[in-house]
């Protein structure tokens, strides 16, 4: 799966040409019922898959943040409450351990002309998903800002450090950095980018048993304090919205920000042309003297459930390849990095294409990842905070995660 992930991210780089002509739809019947993420690439999509529905063809979409959370209880039930779910590196990990979602083979030989090799997800020889986006957190900045402040557009976390400091000190901004430090999930992917950024691993090789309690398990959350340090004090409390809302404010001048959002931060709602022209794109930062960049690359694409009837699940699988053209791809160029065929990457691609061609490391797929990723997010809190040290944090972390996975069989 590593590499796997690792060749379809960075064929970004190198993109297709031939585009694959907008048809009819041509689904007779069937319900289609889409979870989903939300944010603007998502809505693009589940927009034009929208465009299917007829007298005979239901189309619904929820798109919310909590669809993690929804998506296992969801499509468990029998018959499932949604016949897709748009998924990405680590959300579709508890459906393929829980059995929930249908091999796609048969529809991409029959319906799936127009996709590329690249985009099939394949677990165990099977397609399991059609990815349609890239993304990964790269560096957000104002130019204007940094330019007062006589510095660089940092390359490094240590130069990011420097950049803070000076934009302090001339009394620009009180809170320079931004980031999506927030309790939970979004805490535990800062660490997750870090730690790989010092070059850790999650795992001992070759198991399941947590290796994160180390040296550069310790050097990552130090840095992570020290980025917090020139943030907002409610830096715990900043998920992707509201570091959106900050940027759009003109309150921070940089930050490790996913590239789905480049759009966002950038067009005419929100902001003011003063702030939005200012706001550039370059790759991840690495740290320590690294040559790889302290982010994770990821791919956003579609499943179908596997307890739908197979009207409904051909139905959705067609409306969802209507969702993902190219001329879709082409009328929202902003809103992602999209692998599809055709698409024609923009300025607001930069930061993404930066942080894989620099080699940036794919989100661990491990079955178990996901169970390590939920300890870091709720463990590293107090750590945070100030109220124990980095090696406690992370002994915490650890002795949560075994917890966790020999619940889940995945350690005796």
């Amino acid at each position: 799966m590593r590499k796997l992930t690792k060749a379809l991210l960075t064929s970004v780089i190198v993109m297709l040409g031939a585009g694959s002509a907008m048809a009819d739809c041509g689904i007779e019947k069937g319900s289609v019922r889409i979870l989903g993420n939300d944010f603007p690439a998502i809505q693009a999509v589940t927009k034009a898959a929208a465009a299917c529905a007829t007298g005979t063809v239901e189309v619904k979409t929820n798109l919310t943040k909590d669809h993690e959370s929804l998506a296992v209880a969801a499509l468990t039930a029998n018959p499932a409450e949604y016949t897709s779910q748009i998924v990405a590196n680590s959300s579709i990990l508890p459906l393929l351990n829980d059995g929930l979602i249908r091999p796609l083979d048969d529809l991409v030989a029959k319906y799936g002309q127009g996709l590329s090799k690249n985009q099939l997800i394949t677990i165990d020889g099977k397609v399991m998903a059609v990815a349609f986006m890239a993304n990964a957190q790269h560096l957000f900045y104002r130019e204007d800002i940094l330019t007062q402040a006589g510095v660089a557009v940092p390359t490094t976390y240590e130069g990011v450090l420097e950049a803070a400091k000076a934009i302090k000190d001339k009394g620009l901004m009180q809170y320079p950095l931004g980031g999506t430090y927030k309790a939970g999930w979004n805490l535990g992917e800062e660490f997750v980018n870090m730690y790989l950024g010092y070059g850790g691993a999650f795992f001992a090789e070759g198991s399941a048993n947590p290796a994160i309690n180390n040296e550069k398990g310790v050097a990552a959350l130090e840095m992570m304090k020290a980025l917090s340090a020139h943030m907002n004090p409610d830096f715990l409390t900043f998920d992707s919205n509201a570091l959106q809302a900050e940027f759009e404010a003109g309150k921070v001048a940089m930050a490790n920000f996913w590239g789905s959002r480049a759009g966002a931060v950038t067009d005419a709602e929100g902001s003011t042309p003063e702030v939005t022209a200012a706001i550039k794109f370059a790759g991840a930062p690495t740290v320590a003297g690294g040559s790889i960049p302290a982010t994770t690359l990821w791919w956003d694409g579609f499943t179908i459930a596997k307890n739908i009837s197979d009207e409904d699940a051909e139905a959705t699988f067609r409306a969802l390849i209507n969702g993902v053209t190219s001329e879709m791809a082409n009328a929202n160029p902003d809103a992602a990095v999209w692998l599809i065929q055709g698409f024609t990457p923009g300025a607001l691609a930069g930061g993404v294409l930066a942080s894989a061609s620099a080699n940036a490391t794919p989100y661990p797929m491990q079955p178990y990842a996901g169970l390590m990723h939920n300890a870091l997010g709720a463990e590293l809190v107090e750590f945070m905070q100030g109220k124990e040290d980095a090696a406690k944090a992370l002994a915490d972390t650890e002795a949560a995660y075994i917890a966790a996975a020999k619940e889940a069989g995945f350690i005796k």
